[in-house]
C-alpha cells in the first residue's frame, strides 16, 4: 500500500467516524448543523448500503460461484 493510499484510507476513515459522532450527537439533541451532517451521514449510508446491494444483484449471475 502507498503513502497516498494510506493517506486517502485513512482520511475516509476519519470522516466516517466524525460522521458517527454527529448522529450520535443528534440523536441526544445537538445543534443544527450536527443534525445537518448526520442527515447528509445517515443518506450517504443509504446510498453505499443500496449501491453495494445492487452490485451483489448484477453480479450474481457472472462467476462460477465455486470450485470445479
Amino acid at each position: 500500500m502507498s503513502v497516498f493510499e494510506l493517506l486517502v484510507l485513512s482520511g475516509v476513515l476519519a470522516l466516517v467516524l466524525r460522521g458517527y459522532v454527529c448522529v450520535v450527537w443528534a440523536e441526544r439533541g445537538g445543534p443544527r448543523w450536527v443534525r445537518g451532517v448526520a442527515a447528509v451521514t445517515l443518506g450517504l449510508s443509504r446510498l453505499v448500503r443500496w449501491l453495494a446491494r445492487s452490485s451483489r444483484k448484477s453480479g450474481s449471475g457472472s462467476s462460477s460461484g465455486g470450485d470445479d
